[in-house]
């Protein structure tokens, strides 16, 4: 399973900055975070505005001769934006993906209803966004080509590669895409809009936003307070995994090996040695065990435990675990609490943190600007 966030470059040359938190992260559902999952869509041409129209006027004539029947209404108009309706058919197509996802979490009918309510309009919103880009894209003569997107799902492949340590290709990512409901075609659609969109920001939002010292240490602040909230930890885990199918004999083999080790660590063993050598996680085998400080409540439930009993710096027992669809057994060192940083270690990391503030915050006036200059009618 692929897991690593979304981050697009676009252009031709690559050379712009990752969108990270300024573009919303839609590509990709949230066990991926390779983005919650927002199912692009087609776009709806001018000419089926006319198309529309003529359906209409056809059922009018129509009924003057036909017998009486019972109406079935086979499409609506969700929005108008500008001249252009939206469809409720292309609120559909680009839902489809996330509206299994919902079905996938839950079959309470009433949950369900209520979840898929919320999603259809904030994608409303969104594919409202979308059609303004569009606009503004046009006039300015900005596209996005066929080797831009290709270097765009490359880009996800190598970030999950380097985040999960083993190798992942495009066609891995495509068949994550496919395995979770998206086409292929509607996924290089969703990478083509948000490059898009990075172009348009590039263009039209980074000339507004100034980072001054000040913003860099407002910056600084503001992640002190969230790691403070978040009860940040750090635990180095020794990973083996019992493989799929294995007998009782095989997983007992493993959970031995795991208590030998641990017993080799509480001895004084180098534990960092140890997970080089035998941990069966190669996203950490470099670094000692650990993805680093990460909040409290992200962790497995069976590593909370093991964080809670383990004093830090001391090494677990080994504990068997199950983690998605894998059983593995784990030995675990808590580490001290994770020491704040100064300002000025982090100095270049908090700018970028205050540029992706401001570029958010100016995306957003940028777009109620664009609303306020184009007739928008919302009927969903």
């Amino acid at each position: 399973m692929l897991d690593g966030s979304l981050v697009i470059f676009g252009g031709e040359d690559d050379d712009f900055e990752p969108l990270g938190d300024t573009a919303p992260d839609r590509c990709l559902p949230p066990t991926l975070r390779l983005p919650p999952l927002r199912g692009p869509g087609k776009r709806c041409p001018v000419r089926l505005r006319r198309f529309v129209l003529g359906l209409v006027a056809g059922s009018a004539a129509l009924a003057a001769t036909a017998t009486p029947a019972r109406a079935t209404i086979v499409e609506r108009v969700v929005a108008v934006i500008g001249e252009r309706p939206l469809l409720w058919t292309e609120l559909l197509h680009r839902a489809a993906a996330t509206r299994v996802q919902i079905r996938m979490q839950t079959r309470d009918p009433n949950v369900i209803s209520a979840q898929e309510q919320e999603m259809y309009k904030e994608l409303l919103d969104r594919m409202i966004e979308d059609r303004l880009e569009e606009q503004q894209a046009d006039k300015a003569h900005i596209t996005v080509t066929p080797e831009e997107i290709d270097r765009g799902i490359t880009n996800i492949a190598a970030q999950a590669q380097q985040q999960q340590g083993r190798p992942v290709t495009a066609a891995d990512v495509l068949g994550e895409v496919r395995r979770r409901g998206l086409s292929e075609q509607d996924f290089r659609e969703e990478i083509r809009r948000q490059i898009l969109e990075g172009k348009l920001i590039e263009l039209r939002v980074r000339p507004r936003v100034r980072v001054t010292e000040q913003d860099g240490r407002a910056a600084y602040q503001h992640w002190v307070t969230e790691m403070q909230n978040q009860q940040l930890v750090d635990v180095r885990l020794l990973v083996k995994r019992v493989l799929p199918g294995s007998t009782p004999q095989q997983s007992q083999a493993v959970l031995a090996l795991a208590q030998t080790l641990s017993h080799q660590a509480q001895s004084g063993q180098d534990f960092c040695q140890l997970i080089l050598q035998y941990t069966d996680d190669p996203s950490t085998r470099d670094t000692c065990g650990t993805h680093g400080p990460q909040p409290f409540r992200d962790l497995f439930p069976a590593i909370q435990d093991l964080v809670k009993t383990v004093k830090p710096g001391a090494v677990s027992e080994a504990t068997p675990i199950r983690i998605g669809n894998d059983d593995v057994v784990v030995v675990a060192m808590p580490m001290p609490q994770a020491r704040v940083p100064a300002y000025e270690e982090v100095k270049n990391e908090m700018n970028q943190r205050a540029m992706l503030e401001g570029l958010d915050h100016a995306r957003k006036l940028w777009l109620e600007e664009l609303k306020h200059n184009v007739y928008i009618d919302i009927r969903l």
